[in-house]
């Protein structure tokens, strides 16, 4: 059975983790929670104000981990996911989360962007030169990272796949599940 890697923290976005979570297990693949830590990671709700220039956020629900960044032997997985939220922006600090994100990259494995998941690869120059989709306020970071941004809820991209966020879910994972397959499906026995 494929196995994926779901690479996340604290202040993950709800719907940008549970959705890819359950969508990859409803394709018949088995997916690990990886963290900094063993401790169940907080998700957070992002919802739209019109009472608030920005999102509001509050927390979500708890997300058990299945192993900590340090401890994940990338060679057990054939796909990577990275959702968005406020996570992306600490964790792409964290040595093994490098270490990680580059295998995937390395390997032409899959690779998926939910939101602000995008600024994991893009701080280690990994999508330099790649298409992506992301949350529309960290487009100057993805072009200054020489990324192309296209504004659209599934953009392939050999083995990445993106997303704006979480109203893009269906379209998304549909396109997510679809490069997942290829891929596994071209791999040799």
């Amino acid at each position: 059975m494929p196995r994926a890697l779901l690479l996340t923290g604290d202040a993950a976005e709800e719907l940008d983790t549970m959705y890819p979570y359950y969508r990859v297990q409803e394709g018949g693949w088995d997916v690990d929670v990886s963290s900094r830590t063993m401790r169940d990671v907080q998700l957070v709700i992002h919802e739209f104000d019109p009472n608030s220039d920005a999102y509001v956020e509050k927390n979500g629900r708890k997300l058990p981990v299945d192993v900590p960044w340090a401890e994940v032997d990338v060679e057990r997985y054939d796909a990577l996911i990275i959702p968005g939220g406020r996570a992306p922006e600490w964790i792409r600090v964290d040595a093994d989360v490098r270490r990680i994100t580059e295998y995937f990259f390395a390997r032409n494995l899959p690779v998926a962007l939910v939101c602000h998941g995008a600024q994991v690869p893009a701080v280690y120059g990994l999508l330099k030169g790649r298409k992506t989709a992301c949350f529309p306020p960290i487009t100057g970071d993805m072009e200054n990272a020489g990324a192309t941004v296209i504004d659209a809820p599934d953009v392939v991209d050999g083995n990445l796949v993106s997303c704006r966020g979480w109203p893009d879910m269906p379209q998304f994972g549909r396109a997510m599940m679809e490069v997942f397959s290829t891929s596994v499906n071209a791999a040799p026995a």
